[in-house]
């Protein structure tokens, strides 16, 4: 007879419980520090998983269920910015009692935010090669690389319905960032005009777009209330490397037709 299935046991709460492990236990806010992050990186995993799935959804046509999948990852952006009012509870001298046994550990190399913005259209060689060969987060990483983005997917599934996405587009190199296409922007003008389904698609990446933007700026604000303007954990730049992500759309033709509209 097989082993019940139990909470604990499926949801493998003992491990999970496991892993916070502070380095000092004398700092009653790193528990916080520790967990606040460790949560971040699952909702970062279930989020790959949810536009993974988009994509595939877009690939079959099908747009309801493209749709509400986008919304649930909308949703699960939301809760990113809100645990930032957590973190934000903690000090900068709270936050300064176990900084430095933080050695080299920095957000800045969560592989997964990576592969987030890689799936989004943003890839660089150089946040690929940070990671060791051979490892986990390289192979994922690389794999991320050579894959079509949410954008390609989509733009096949504008093409799949009959819009004449241009062909450059749909045969681009999907290892090179998302540009602007003033022949796209045209195809998308239409689209609003005469398309009440797939606008309401294309409304719902603008959102994507624009709450990834919100967690950004958010995220740069906490890290300017906690450090101010010291360099970053692990000896990154800090805030003035997290400014130059701000305002950087991953959608840019579907902001460029606003003044078309």
């Amino acid at each position: 007879m097989s082993e019940a299935v139990t909470y604990s046991k499926y949801l493998k709460i003992d491990e999970l419980l496991s892993l916070q492990l502070p380095r000092d236990k004398v700092e009653h806010d790193e528990m916080l520090f520790i967990v606040i992050h460790q949560v971040y990186e699952l909702w970062f995993k279930v989020v790959l998983h949810e536009i993974d799935y988009c994509c595939q959804q877009l690939s079959k046509g099908d747009t309801p269920r493209a749709s509400h999948t986008l919304n649930r990852v909308l949703t699960i952006l939301k809760v990113l910015v809100a645990q930032l009012d957590i973190l934000e509870t903690m000090t900068p001298t709270e936050f300064s009692t176990f900084r430095e046994r933080l050695d080299s550990a920095s957000g800045f190399q969560s592989d997964q935010f990576r592969a987030l913005e890689a799936v989004l259209g943003r890839k660089t060689r150089a946040s690929i090669e940070r990671f060791e060969e051979g490892s986990r987060a390289r192979e994922a990483l690389e794999q991320r690389w050579a894959a079509p983005t949410l954008w390609d997917h989509f733009l096949g599934y504008l093409a799949a319905e009959g819009h004449p996405v241009p062909k450059e587009q749909l045969q681009r190199d999907v290892r090179r960032p998302i540009e602007p296409s003033e022949r796209l922007q045209l195809v998308l003008v239409e689209l609003y005009r005469n398309d009440p389904k797939n606008t309401v698609l294309c409304e719902r990446l603008v959102d994507l777009d624009e709450g990834l933007q919100e967690w950004r700026y958010r995220h740069v604000k906490m890290v300017e209330r906690t450090i101010g303007h010291k360099t970053g954990t692990g000896g990154s730049a800090g805030s003035a490397y997290l400014r130059t992500t701000l305002n950087s759309a991953v959608f840019p033709d579907l902001w460029a037709i606003r003044a078309q509209l």
